[in-house]
C-alpha cells in the first residue's frame, strides 16, 4: 500500500500498542481502539488485557499481520470496533 492510499489518520510507523500473541502467535484481532485523548490505536483480542502481554508495533505492520483492519481506519477517535471471529464483519461504536 503506498502513501497515497494509506487510509489511516496516522502515518504507518506510528506506534500502535498490541498484544505478544497478536503479533507473534497469529491470534486475531477482534477489538479495535481509537483513542480519544491521543489519536492513538490499540489492537487487541477481545480478552481481558494484563500489561505484561502488551506489544508496541508499527501501525503499518499491524496492517500487515491483518489487511482487514484497514475496514475500520476510518473509527472516530473515541471510538472502538470489535467482531466475534477475524472472518465476522466489524461493529462499532463509540466507548
Amino acid at each position: 500500500m503506498n502513501a497515497d492510499q494509506w487510509p489511516f489518520d496516522q502515518p504507518p510507523n506510528c506506534a500502535v500498542i498490541s498484544l505478544r500473541s497478536i503479533v507473534f502467535n497469529g491470534v486475531p484481532i477482534l477489538h479495535v481502539s481509537h483513542d480519544a485523548d491521543d489519536h492513538g490505536w490499540q489492537f487487541l483480542d477481545g480478552g481481558d488485557v494484563v500489561m505484561e502481554d502488551a506489544a508496541v508495533i508499527c501501525l503499518d505492520e499491524i496492517v500487515r499481520l491483518d489487511q482487514t483492519i484497514v475496514e475500520v481506519a476510518d473509527l472516530p477517535p473515541g471510538w472502538s470496533a470489535w467482531r466475534a471471529a477475524k472472518d465476522a464483519p466489524w461493529q462499532r461504536g463509540p466507548r
